[in-house]
């Protein structure tokens, strides 16, 4: 799923080289971070947020196949710990 979030954001991006996801594993919840610089934000987030429900709604089905949990959490590439 990391490798499918990670090809969506570089090809929606105007900067696909700043784009960055990684996969943290807490308590057997698996989050998914996608960092993205500043200007490419909205273009993530979408209009009224559809494009991110979009790629949440994606993760969510890839993840029932695999019955687990799994969560996506967009990151502003520059704040300090991104």
């Amino acid at each position: 799923m990391k490798e499918l979030v990670e090809y969506l954001a570089k090809n929606l991006t105007s900067e696909p080289k700043k784009v960055r996801v990684e996969e943290v594993d807490i308590e057997g919840r698996n989050i998914i971070k996608l960092h993205v610089a500043e200007n490419d934000m909205g273009k993530i987030i979408g209009k009224s947020g559809r494009i991110i429900k979009a790629f949440r709604t994606l993760i969510k089905i890839g993840a029932i196949k695999q019955n687990k949990r799994v969560y996506l959490e967009l990151v502003d590439q520059d704040t300090p710990d991104g």
